[in-house]
């Protein structure tokens, strides 16, 4: 009886080694017929194509299989070749640390963005007047904060609301920028606005609005100045990435992702932080992260908590908004931190260990 049995397993273990070598067979032809449809752009999946072969192939069933267990064990192969089709086709992405292991390293000027240390970049959430910027300009180079934010052309959700300076505002921005040897760090909303950036900022901020307006994606990636992209409220963080892919597969490497919160049901926030997000993007991704405590909370009273939170999380650097009197300002009065405010912000995040001593003030 023993005889018997291993007789049998042995012609089990046959017939097992046959099926393997059949089905890398099959799946070399599906591969081949994969690219084949791809240069001809046909869709990789053809329904009729499967239903005319499992046809035939419940039509030549000798048993004792019964045809619906032939055609759940066919369909699984179908799955797998389909599977084997797609994973063949997939490019790595530029921006995923597979691409490239090492950190990207964002140079904005003297500001290295990505290395070891982290970077703080705030100001106004809207230039208003050329005093209003130059008050906070002043307060982050005591501060030794490097990069200034300040929106010149702001989307914003009511039609009424202030809508931003536009080109006077970025003009602004540069003038007192320069006056105190900051970086400009501001949003373009509109493709053919990408020259104009040139000419008057150092970072071109894409808002969470436009994180899938793909034409500013691709004029951004032909641009020569770093990119600072935020997520969209609804996005998945691979929604996000491909939208940094559009940047960086246009040839412009230089992006900076910004986590700035998600919509959800929560209404004691402004947005629901997904600080999850932070070490996700920092192990998919090689592209510097910083999250942006002011829009992801829309609360002052809990913005250092979440900063301490995003820092320990991972990220590379923080954008918040300062404004010198909040209570009268143009647009997200409610969110952001006046100027006393912000430096006892920043001293608490030091006295932390989580940012470097503040450099003296050159001007």
């Amino acid at each position: 009886m023993s005889h018997e049995l291993d007789r049998l397993r042995a012609q089990m273990d046959e017939v097992n080694l046959k099926l393997l070598e059949l089905l890398s067979h099959r799946a070399h032809l599906a591969q081949s017929i994969g690219q084949v449809k791809k240069k001809q752009g046909i869709h990789r999946f053809d329904p009729e194509r499967e239903r005319d072969m499992l046809e035939r192939i419940t039509k030549s069933n000798p048993g004792p299989f019964d045809n619906d267990t032939i055609r759940h064990l066919f369909k699984q192969i179908f799955k797998a070749s389909l599977d084997l089709q797609q994973k063949n086709h997939k490019k790595a992405l530029l921006v995923s640390r597979k691409q490239q292991p090492e950190d990207t390293v964002v140079q904005v000027g003297e500001v290295a963005v990505g290395g070891p240390g982290k970077t703080v970049i705030a100001g106004p959430c809207s230039v208003e007047t050329e005093e209003q910027v130059r008050e906070v300009a002043r307060a982050l180079r005591q501060q030794g904060v490097r990069l200034i934010r300040g929106g010149a052309f702001k989307p914003r959700t009511s039609p009424y609301d202030f809508q931003g300076l536009g080109e006077e505002g970025l003009r602004m921005l540069r003038r007192v920028a320069d006056e105190f040897g900051l970086k400009v760090v501001s949003e373009i909303v509109n493709p053919a606005d990408i020259e104009l950036a040139e000419e008057t900022i150092d970072v071109i901020q894409i808002g969470a609005r436009n994180m899938q307006n793909f034409e500013l994606l691709k004029a951004a990636g032909a641009s020569r100045l770093p990119v600072f992209l935020k997520r969209g409220m609804s996005a998945t963080v691979e929604e996000f990435l491909f939208a940094a892919e559009y940047i960086v597969s246009g040839g412009n490497s230089r992006v900076m992702l910004c986590e700035r919160g998600i919509r959800t049901y929560e209404k004691w926030t402004r947005n629901t932080l997904d600080i999850s997000a932070v070490p996700l993007l920092k192990q998919e991704s090689h592209l510097p992260v910083f999250v942006d405590i002011t829009h992801s909370t829309g609360r002052r009273d809990i913005q250092l908590p979440v900063a301490k939170a995003a820092l320990a999380a991972g990220a590379d650097g923080i954008m918040m908004e300062v404004h010198p009197d909040p209570a009268v300002a143009l647009s997200d009065a409610n969110q952001q931190v006046d100027i006393p405010q912000f430096e006892a912000f920043m001293e608490d995040i030091r006295n932390q260990g989580l940012l470097q001593p503040a450099e003296p003030m050159l001007r």
